[in-house]
């Protein structure tokens, strides 16, 4: 299976612009900049698209763990919040947090916290990473 995505880019790195699409069409031609990134324009980032595929993916790894042990989610919320800082001349993500808190019926916090925590370990996305993932599990009554 692969899937794809994309990025074009315009003009000088403070004066131009890009965009991003995904093969899906859940982004098509999504605006980014040089200040969408490293200030507080609008537009995306790669970061908190990083951010947002890793939370999706541990999502998923997380919903399948549960599921090997007959556990259904009422409720989960992922974040991965990703960190980038400047390194010599350019920038390099540092550290990457994330974090779940569940609502989860019928388990116990021991279980919960062994399963979210096989789930990060067999997610795609936190095995490409090569940065430190700290981690954070909350289950909710």
């Amino acid at each position: 299976m692969k899937r794809f995505g994309s990025a074009a880019w315009s003009g000088a790195l403070r004066d131009g612009g890009g965009s991003v699409s995904t093969e899906s069409g859940a982004l098509d031609e999504y605006a980014f900049t040089f200040f969408s990134r490293y200030g507080d324009k609008p537009g995306t980032n790669p970061e908190e698209l990083i951010g947002a595929a890793h939370a999706a993916c541990f999502t998923m790894s997380f919903v399948r763990m549960l599921g090997t042990a007959n556990l259904v989610p009422e409720h989960l919320d992922a974040r991965s919040e990703v960190e980038i800082e400047k390194d010599g001349e350019g920038f390099r993500i540092t550290s990457v947090h994330l974090s779940v808190t569940a609502k989860i019926p019928g388990t116990d916090d021991e279980t919960f916290q062994s399963l979210a925590h096989n789930a990060k370990a067999f997610c795609p996305v936190s095995k490409l990473m090569n940065v430190d993932i700290s981690f954070e599990a909350k289950l909710v009554p």
